[in-house]
């Protein structure tokens, strides 16, 4: 039997993983090991996440958190190798953007292992994101690279990609089939938002947490004001990420708007489904808040997902709190074709396909 090794290091990574562990487990014709790298240490990642949301798990945990990014992608760079060292895979499965990401890609291609990246071709052209620099050397060195859109391809083509010897398929955004399928079972699973009292559809779920935000208190301020004012409208619902909530407290900064701890994937999901619409500086959100459904307003100076703001689902508005409020007014009138299939189906399904002619 054919033997992958699935690299993780973030929770988006292993719900994403989730769905292609299931396809391969359905199929018996791989051999799954699940590494996970540690570098987002979460008391979530325990006994109950792995059961409720049927995610195996992993065989190696290499508990490397809380360094810089050199250390941090040394670090897993060394641990990785011994790993395939002892498991010699037939190929390496990454995802995304993170040091993870790069660290085993970098340790699978030194020892002429074939790697496979989910999430390939996104850009978003702004070589200050450590999450860019990932992705692009990334991209270079993978053998499959398996894109969730056109645009993706694209990018890839025309940073000439068809001249180099690496497969390139559309194979549709794995996120899509992981909200899909544990959005059926969220209700019953989510915990928290049930202790929340909100109004279907009478509130605004916001996240803020990237660096680009959270480092720059005048963006941060302003982003906070912007939502202030969004609260006397609508209630504003923030699940407060460990990074905003310190650089708040270190400014004394106390906004009036519903702050509440990290929630689990169901409790997101629940939020998702039944606020009115989103605003977040995260990727994956504003594709999640499309499969709810739900317009987002980027607090970013650009996405990856240009899709979203092309066809009218999303809003880019930096840090201006007038831009965030004149798009807060804009959705509340809108009539958007959510069904419009931007993402694919059955995305797990064609990756499976994809790496089985890649490593038979």
């Amino acid at each position: 039997m054919k033997k992958i090794l699935t690299i993780l290091g973030a929770r988006p990574q292993f719900v994403k993983a989730a769905v292609l562990s299931r396809v391969i487990k359905n199929h018996g014709e791989i051999e799954e090991i699940i590494v996970h790298t540690g570098q987002h240490y979460d008391n979530n990642m325990s006994e109950v996440f792995f059961t409720e949301m049927e995610i195996p798990k992993p065989k190696y945990n290499l508990a490397i958190n809380g360094l810089g990014h050199g250390a941090m992608t040394g670090q897993m760079l060394e641990k990785i190798e011994h790993v395939l060292l002892e498991e010699k895979p037939d190929a390496v499965v990454i995802f995304g953007d993170t040091n993870s990401t790069i660290a085993g890609a970098l340790a699978a291609k030194k020892l002429d292992v074939k790697v496979i990246h989910i999430e390939a071709g996104l850009r978003s052209f702004n070589m200050k994101m450590p999450e860019e620099i990932n992705r692009i050397l990334t991209d270079r060195i993978s053998d499959l690279l398996l894109c969730p859109t056109d645009t993706a391809i694209e990018n890839l083509e025309n940073e000439g990609y068809k001249n180099l010897p690496i497969k390139i398929v559309k194979s549709g955004d794995i996120m899509k089939d992981a909200v899909i399928y544990y959005g059926k079972t969220s209700q019953e699973k989510a915990t928290y938002y049930k202790t929340l009292n909100l109004k279907k559809n009478d509130f605004v779920l916001a996240t803020i947490h990237r660096q680009e935000n959270t480092d720059d208190i005048h963006k941060l301020k302003s982003i906070f004001e912007g939502l202030e004012e969004i609260s006397k409208i609508k209630e504003v619902v923030l699940p407060l990420h460990p990074r905003t909530k310190n650089i708040l407290a270190q400014h004394n900064i106390k906004p009036n708007i519903t702050l509440i701890e990290p929630v689990g994937y169901f409790d997101m999901l629940e939020l998702l489904k039944n606020c009115n619409l989103v605003i977040s500086d995260s990727g994956g959100l504003q594709k999640e808040a499309f499969f709810n459904k739900k317009h987002c307003i980027i607090a970013r100076e650009e996405t990856e997902w240009v899709e979203l703001v092309k066809n009218g689902f999303a809003t880019i508005i930096g840090s201006d709190k007038t831009k965030m409020l004149n798009a807060f007014n804009d959705y509340q009138n809108s009539n958007a074709d959510f069904s419009k299939n931007l993402y694919g189906n059955n995305v797990g399904e064609n990756m499976h396909q994809e790496i089985l002619k890649l490593i038979n």
